[in-house]
Protein backbone atom coordinates (compact mmCIF):
# COMPACT_ATOMS: atom_id res chain seq x y z
CA UNK A 1 0.00 0.00 0.00
CA UNK A 2 2.60 2.90 1.36
CA UNK A 3 4.49 1.56 -2.51
CA UNK A 4 2.11 2.52 -4.57
CA UNK A 5 1.30 5.32 -2.50
CA UNK A 6 4.80 7.17 -2.62
CA UNK A 7 4.80 6.37 -6.31
CA UNK A 8 1.74 8.11 -7.42
CA UNK A 9 3.36 11.19 -5.26
CA UNK A 10 7.25 10.98 -5.65
CA UNK A 11 7.28 15.07 -5.58
CA UNK A 12 5.83 14.76 -2.30
CA UNK A 13 6.07 12.05 -0.17
CA UNK A 14 8.60 9.05 0.45
CA UNK A 15 9.44 6.10 2.54
CA UNK A 16 12.50 6.79 4.75
CA UNK A 17 12.30 3.44 6.62
CA UNK A 18 9.53 0.57 7.05
CA UNK A 19 6.11 2.20 7.30
CA UNK A 20 7.69 5.67 7.94
CA UNK A 21 5.98 8.52 5.49
CA UNK A 22 8.04 11.45 5.03
CA UNK A 23 8.14 14.79 3.10
CA UNK A 24 10.02 14.23 0.09
CA UNK A 25 11.43 17.99 0.13
CA UNK A 26 12.39 18.24 3.82
CA UNK A 27 12.01 21.69 5.58
CA UNK A 28 15.33 23.00 7.55
CA UNK A 29 16.45 21.77 10.95
CA UNK A 30 16.02 24.78 12.82
CA UNK A 31 12.51 24.49 11.90
CA UNK A 32 10.47 22.00 14.20
CA UNK A 33 9.19 18.77 13.12
CA UNK A 34 5.62 17.79 13.16
CA UNK A 35 4.71 14.04 13.67
CA UNK A 36 2.20 11.94 13.96
CA UNK A 37 1.57 8.13 14.40
CA UNK A 38 -1.57 5.65 13.69
CA UNK A 39 -2.93 2.26 11.97
CA UNK A 40 -3.60 2.05 8.28
CA UNK A 41 -7.19 1.06 7.52
CA UNK A 42 -8.35 5.03 7.82
CA UNK A 43 -6.68 5.94 4.18
CA UNK A 44 -5.97 8.91 3.10
CA UNK A 45 -5.09 9.61 6.77
CA UNK A 46 -2.96 10.02 8.03
CA UNK A 47 0.32 9.66 5.56
CA UNK A 48 -2.09 11.37 3.35
CA UNK A 49 -1.43 15.15 4.95
CA UNK A 50 2.50 14.61 4.85
CA UNK A 51 4.08 17.66 2.56
CA UNK A 52 5.09 20.93 2.33
CA UNK A 53 3.32 23.05 4.97
CA UNK A 54 1.57 19.99 7.02
CA UNK A 55 3.05 17.63 8.61
CA UNK A 56 6.98 15.94 8.02
CA UNK A 57 6.01 12.44 9.03
CA UNK A 58 3.69 9.55 9.63
CA UNK A 59 4.51 6.76 11.25
CA UNK A 60 2.06 3.63 9.93
CA UNK A 61 1.01 0.66 12.27
CA UNK A 62 -1.07 -2.67 10.95
CA UNK A 63 -4.84 -2.16 9.82
CA UNK A 64 -6.57 -0.26 13.07
CA UNK A 65 -3.64 -0.82 15.15
CA UNK A 66 -0.83 1.62 16.12
CA UNK A 67 2.34 1.15 15.51
CA UNK A 68 5.10 -0.11 17.77
CA UNK A 69 7.15 2.23 19.97
CA UNK A 70 10.35 1.15 18.58
CA UNK A 71 9.27 2.34 14.96
CA UNK A 72 8.18 5.06 16.54
CA UNK A 73 11.43 6.13 17.85
CA UNK A 74 13.09 5.09 14.45
CA UNK A 75 11.22 7.89 13.00
CA UNK A 76 11.97 10.60 16.26
CA UNK A 77 15.69 9.47 15.44
CA UNK A 78 15.06 10.62 11.40
CA UNK A 79 13.48 13.29 12.81
CA UNK A 80 16.23 14.56 15.42
CA UNK A 81 16.75 18.67 15.00
CA UNK A 82 17.78 21.03 17.37
CA UNK A 83 14.45 22.82 16.84
CA UNK A 84 12.82 19.89 18.25
CA UNK A 85 9.71 17.78 17.28
CA UNK A 86 6.11 17.83 18.27
CA UNK A 87 4.51 14.42 18.34
CA UNK A 88 0.23 14.83 17.39
CA UNK A 89 -0.94 11.83 19.11
CA UNK A 90 -5.23 10.59 18.48
CA UNK A 91 -6.11 9.92 21.81
CA UNK A 92 -6.36 5.80 21.32
CA UNK A 93 -5.00 3.70 24.12
CA UNK A 94 -2.28 1.91 21.82
CA UNK A 95 -1.21 5.38 20.01
CA UNK A 96 -0.58 6.54 23.72
CA UNK A 97 1.20 3.96 24.43
CA UNK A 98 3.92 3.55 21.60
CA UNK A 99 4.35 7.51 21.82
CA UNK A 100 5.11 7.69 26.10
CA UNK A 101 7.49 5.04 25.42
CA UNK A 102 9.34 6.00 22.06
CA UNK A 103 9.33 9.73 23.81
CA UNK A 104 10.88 8.03 27.04
CA UNK A 105 13.31 6.41 24.66
CA UNK A 106 13.86 9.54 22.16
CA UNK A 107 14.95 11.28 25.69
CA UNK A 108 17.50 8.99 26.84
CA UNK A 109 19.50 10.26 23.67
CA UNK A 110 19.19 13.52 23.90
CA UNK A 111 16.15 13.73 21.36
CA UNK A 112 13.66 16.96 22.12
CA UNK A 113 10.23 15.59 21.96
CA UNK A 114 7.15 17.09 23.19
CA UNK A 115 3.54 15.80 22.87
CA UNK A 116 0.12 16.91 21.54
CA UNK A 117 -3.04 15.08 22.66
CA UNK A 118 -5.97 15.44 20.50
CA UNK A 119 -9.51 13.83 21.87
CA UNK A 120 -12.17 16.15 20.09
CA UNK A 121 -14.73 12.97 19.87
CA UNK A 122 -17.60 13.65 22.14
CA UNK A 123 -19.53 10.56 21.80
CA UNK A 124 -18.44 10.09 25.63
CA UNK A 125 -20.78 12.88 26.54
CA UNK A 126 -20.81 16.48 26.50
CA UNK A 127 -18.51 17.88 28.93
CA UNK A 128 -16.51 14.22 29.43
CA UNK A 129 -13.06 14.58 30.16
CA UNK A 130 -10.55 14.50 27.51
CA UNK A 131 -9.05 11.33 29.32
CA UNK A 132 -12.87 10.09 28.08
CA UNK A 133 -12.85 11.22 24.85
CA UNK A 134 -11.10 10.01 21.31
CA UNK A 135 -9.15 11.49 18.71
CA UNK A 136 -11.15 11.64 15.41
CA UNK A 137 -10.57 13.56 12.54
CA UNK A 138 -9.99 16.76 13.90
CA UNK A 139 -6.57 15.63 13.80
CA UNK A 140 -6.40 16.70 10.25
CA UNK A 141 -7.04 20.32 10.27
CA UNK A 142 -4.69 20.59 13.37
CA UNK A 143 -2.09 19.58 11.52
CA UNK A 144 -2.55 22.07 8.71
CA UNK A 145 -2.11 24.79 11.59
CA UNK A 146 0.70 23.02 13.01
CA UNK A 147 2.32 22.51 9.53
CA UNK A 148 1.91 26.38 8.68
CA UNK A 149 3.08 27.44 12.14
CA UNK A 150 5.70 25.59 12.19
CA UNK A 151 7.05 26.73 8.75
CA UNK A 152 6.62 29.95 9.52
CA UNK A 153 9.73 29.11 12.20
CA UNK A 154 7.22 28.78 15.56
CA UNK A 155 8.99 27.31 18.69
CA UNK A 156 7.99 24.11 20.29
CA UNK A 157 6.79 25.37 23.09
CA UNK A 158 4.62 27.95 20.68
CA UNK A 159 3.52 25.20 18.67
CA UNK A 160 2.30 23.30 21.85
CA UNK A 161 0.02 26.53 22.57
CA UNK A 162 -1.57 26.82 19.24
CA UNK A 163 -2.05 23.47 19.09
CA UNK A 164 -3.80 23.21 22.65
CA UNK A 165 -5.80 26.65 21.42
CA UNK A 166 -7.19 24.38 18.74
CA UNK A 167 -7.71 21.50 20.41
CA UNK A 168 -9.55 23.12 23.32
CA UNK A 169 -12.38 24.41 20.51
CA UNK A 170 -12.87 21.86 18.60
CA UNK A 171 -15.80 18.78 18.80
CA UNK A 172 -16.00 15.62 16.11
CA UNK A 173 -19.08 13.51 16.15
CA UNK A 174 -19.71 10.54 13.91
CA UNK A 175 -22.43 8.71 12.66
CA UNK A 176 -22.23 5.33 11.14
CA UNK A 177 -25.31 3.43 8.57
CA UNK A 178 -23.59 0.38 7.97
CA UNK A 179 -20.64 -1.27 9.65
CA UNK A 180 -16.79 -1.68 8.15
CA UNK A 181 -15.19 -5.09 7.85
CA UNK A 182 -11.31 -5.70 8.84
CA UNK A 183 -9.85 -6.17 5.75
CA UNK A 184 -7.70 -9.06 6.74
CA UNK A 185 -10.02 -11.22 7.87
CA UNK A 186 -13.49 -9.66 6.52
CA UNK A 187 -15.09 -9.55 9.96
CA UNK A 188 -17.58 -6.86 10.84
CA UNK A 189 -16.37 -4.70 13.18
CA UNK A 190 -20.09 -3.89 15.17
CA UNK A 191 -23.32 -5.50 14.62
CA UNK A 192 -25.37 -2.40 12.76
CA UNK A 193 -28.85 -4.08 11.67
CA UNK A 194 -29.94 -2.27 8.08
CA UNK A 195 -32.27 0.92 8.62
CA UNK A 196 -30.26 1.63 11.78
CA UNK A 197 -28.08 4.41 12.13
CA UNK A 198 -25.05 5.07 15.37
CA UNK A 199 -24.43 8.28 16.57
CA UNK A 200 -21.09 8.56 18.12
CA UNK A 201 -19.54 5.77 16.26
CA UNK A 202 -16.38 5.32 17.33
CA UNK A 203 -12.97 5.44 14.69
CA UNK A 204 -12.76 1.54 14.03
CA UNK A 205 -16.38 0.99 14.10
CA UNK A 206 -16.76 1.17 18.00
CA UNK A 207 -20.63 1.51 19.02
CA UNK A 208 -21.34 3.96 21.54
CA UNK A 209 -24.76 2.85 22.38
CA UNK A 210 -26.64 5.39 20.65
CA UNK A 211 -28.68 3.32 17.63
CA UNK A 212 -31.48 4.51 16.37
CA UNK A 213 -34.06 4.27 13.27
CA UNK A 214 -32.05 6.04 10.58
CA UNK A 215 -33.48 9.71 9.12
CA UNK A 216 -32.64 12.18 6.88
CA UNK A 217 -29.34 13.76 5.97
CA UNK A 218 -31.28 16.79 6.88
CA UNK A 219 -32.34 15.74 10.25
CA UNK A 220 -29.05 14.01 10.76
CA UNK A 221 -27.03 16.95 10.35
CA UNK A 222 -28.96 18.97 12.49
CA UNK A 223 -29.10 16.61 15.98
CA UNK A 224 -25.32 16.60 15.43
CA UNK A 225 -24.92 20.26 14.96
CA UNK A 226 -26.90 20.60 18.36
CA UNK A 227 -24.66 18.21 20.06
CA UNK A 228 -21.60 19.77 19.02
CA UNK A 229 -22.67 23.20 20.29
CA UNK A 230 -23.56 21.79 23.18
CA UNK A 231 -19.98 21.39 23.72
CA UNK A 232 -18.44 23.77 22.05
CA UNK A 233 -20.94 26.42 23.21
CA UNK A 234 -20.36 29.04 20.16
CA UNK A 235 -21.85 32.13 20.35
CA UNK A 236 -22.98 34.71 17.21
CA UNK A 237 -20.01 36.60 15.68
CA UNK A 238 -17.53 33.33 16.52
CA UNK A 239 -15.65 32.39 13.33
CA UNK A 240 -16.44 28.42 12.58
CA UNK A 241 -14.49 25.75 10.85
CA UNK A 242 -17.13 22.83 9.87
CA UNK A 243 -15.22 19.87 7.72
CA UNK A 244 -18.16 16.68 6.58
CA UNK A 245 -15.84 14.16 6.84
CA UNK A 246 -17.32 11.01 4.64
CA UNK A 247 -15.47 7.63 6.22
CA UNK A 248 -15.80 5.05 3.10
CA UNK A 249 -19.21 4.46 1.39
CA UNK A 250 -21.27 7.46 1.45
CA UNK A 251 -21.22 9.25 -1.86
CA UNK A 252 -20.60 12.95 -2.13
CA UNK A 253 -23.99 13.97 -3.08
CA UNK A 254 -24.92 13.12 0.64
CA UNK A 255 -22.11 15.16 2.02
CA UNK A 256 -23.04 18.07 0.12
CA UNK A 257 -26.43 18.09 1.52
CA UNK A 258 -25.39 17.26 5.25
CA UNK A 259 -23.07 20.39 4.91
CA UNK A 260 -25.06 22.79 3.23
CA UNK A 261 -28.09 22.12 6.50
CA UNK A 262 -25.48 22.44 8.93
CA UNK A 263 -23.93 25.50 7.67
CA UNK A 264 -27.29 27.03 7.77
CA UNK A 265 -27.79 25.89 10.94
CA UNK A 266 -24.83 27.70 12.11
CA UNK A 267 -25.67 30.31 9.76
CA UNK A 268 -29.08 31.08 11.82
CA UNK A 269 -27.20 31.61 15.17
CA UNK A 270 -25.71 34.19 14.17
CA UNK A 271 -21.85 32.36 13.65
CA UNK A 272 -19.73 32.46 10.44
CA UNK A 273 -18.27 29.75 8.74
CA UNK A 274 -15.19 30.72 7.59
CA UNK A 275 -13.64 27.29 6.45
CA UNK A 276 -15.61 24.64 5.33
CA UNK A 277 -13.82 21.42 3.57
CA UNK A 278 -16.43 18.38 2.04
CA UNK A 279 -13.70 15.46 1.47
CA UNK A 280 -12.81 12.42 2.75
CA UNK A 281 -10.06 12.61 5.09
CA UNK A 282 -10.13 9.93 7.28
CA UNK A 283 -12.05 6.62 6.33
CA UNK A 284 -13.57 3.20 8.10
CA UNK A 285 -12.57 1.01 5.10
CA UNK A 286 -16.18 0.41 3.56
CA UNK A 287 -18.16 2.16 7.13
CA UNK A 288 -21.99 4.53 5.77
CA UNK A 289 -21.19 7.64 7.31
CA UNK A 290 -19.65 10.96 8.23
CA UNK A 291 -17.77 12.61 11.19
CA UNK A 292 -19.16 16.20 11.79
CA UNK A 293 -15.85 18.49 12.26
CA UNK A 294 -16.26 21.42 13.97
CA UNK A 295 -14.30 24.41 15.92
CA UNK A 296 -14.56 28.08 17.04
CA UNK A 297 -11.06 29.52 15.38
CA UNK A 298 -8.97 32.27 16.75
CA UNK A 299 -7.53 34.48 14.09
CA UNK A 300 -4.44 32.81 13.94
CA UNK A 301 -6.18 29.29 13.11
CA UNK A 302 -7.80 31.33 10.46
CA UNK A 303 -4.84 32.88 8.85
CA UNK A 304 -2.88 29.10 8.94
CA UNK A 305 -6.24 27.09 7.34
CA UNK A 306 -6.94 29.66 4.75
CA UNK A 307 -3.90 31.65 3.63
CA UNK A 308 -0.62 29.75 4.38
CA UNK A 309 -0.33 27.26 1.43
CA UNK A 310 0.26 23.61 1.71
CA UNK A 311 1.51 20.94 -0.69
CA UNK A 312 0.51 17.16 0.48
CA UNK A 313 -1.41 14.78 -1.56
CA UNK A 314 -4.87 14.88 0.09
CA UNK A 315 -4.54 18.61 1.08
CA UNK A 316 -3.55 21.80 -1.27
CA UNK A 317 -4.02 24.99 -0.66
CA UNK A 318 -2.83 27.71 -2.52
CA UNK A 319 -0.75 30.60 -0.28
CA UNK A 320 -2.20 34.29 -0.88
Amino acid sequence: MLEGYVLAYPDQVKLAAENVVVRANPKSEDKVAIVTLGGSGHEPALSGFVGDGMLDCSVIGDVFAAPGAQRLFQALQLMKREAGILLVVLNHSGDVMSANMACQLAERVGIKVKQLLTHDDISAGIGADNNDRRGLAGCVPLYKILGAAADEGKSLDELIEIGERFTAKSATLAVAMRSCTHPQNNATISDLPAGIMEIGMGQHGEGSGGQKPLVSADATATEMVDLLCQQLKPKAGDKMLLIINGVGATTHMELNIVFRKAYKELEACGMQVVFGRIQEILTVQEQAGFQMIMAILDDDHVDYLKNKSANAPYWTTIGK
